[in-house]
């Protein structure tokens, strides 16, 4: 089913398109939240009245982007983290981290915008990542991966020797347990024969 769009809809289009949709989402969602219009001559005359203020907010929008992509271009996103001393990473930096780190700075950018080589980094270093604007406009972000802490071998595997160690501890525990064991019957079965032994003197 064919809509106009009478706002823009985010995943969809921008007002003023016109979109084939499935008939279910465009009745029971589009139409009655009046953020689509049926595709018709009423609704193409109602469009192509506002045609031009429509594009003038394109425009706005298409200059924002490009001020955006200036703003992203002109710095380096830094970023640290703790590392191993090989430079490389406990955890990776991924479109998650790059979105909040990016917030703190005022700049907000939806998650699936951001397109890092490898889908993530796990490395220091610098780093292209791109970021998808509006109208196709794609700025080149420059991301700064620094150290903030280097962990030595030891401090990342602390749990190995405990590991390696447990296995001795338990068979020491059940070696001692079986030696109980075997002193027990050791003792009951001479307490028996001490009984047979006064038996056999009482028949005499």
């Amino acid at each position: 089913m064919k809509v106009i769009l009478n706002t823009d809809v985010p995943h969809l289009g921008e007002e003023g398109d016109v979109k084939d949709v499935k008939s279910g989402y465009a009745r029971n969602f589009l139409i009655p939240r009046k953020l689509g219009l049926p595709f018709n001559s009423a609704s193409l005359a109602v469009i192509e009245s506002r045609r031009e203020a429509i594009e003038k907010r394109k425009e706005e929008k298409r200059k924002a982007a490009q001020g955006l992509k200036e703003r992203l271009e002109s710095a380096p996103l830094k970023i640290s983290m703790t590392t191993g001393r090989n430079g490389k990473l406990f955890g990776s930096v991924n479109s998650a981290t790059i979105v909040t780190e990016l917030a703190k700075q005022g700049i907000e950018i939806e998650r699936k915008a951001v397109e890092i080589p490898g889908s993530s980094l796990k490395t220091v270093g610098n780093f292209k990542v791109g970021v998808k604007l509006y109208g196709g406009e794609m700025a080149q972000l420059t991301v700064a991966v620094s150290s903030s802490k280097i962990v030595a071998e030891t401090e990342e595997k602390p749990a190995a020797p405990a590991a390696e160690e447990a296995p001795a501890a338990d068979e020491a525990e059940v070696s001692a347990e079986a030696d109980e064991t075997a002193d027990a019957a050791e003792a009951a079965v001479a307490e028996d024969t001490d009984e047979s032994e006064q038996d056999s003197d009482h028949v005499e």
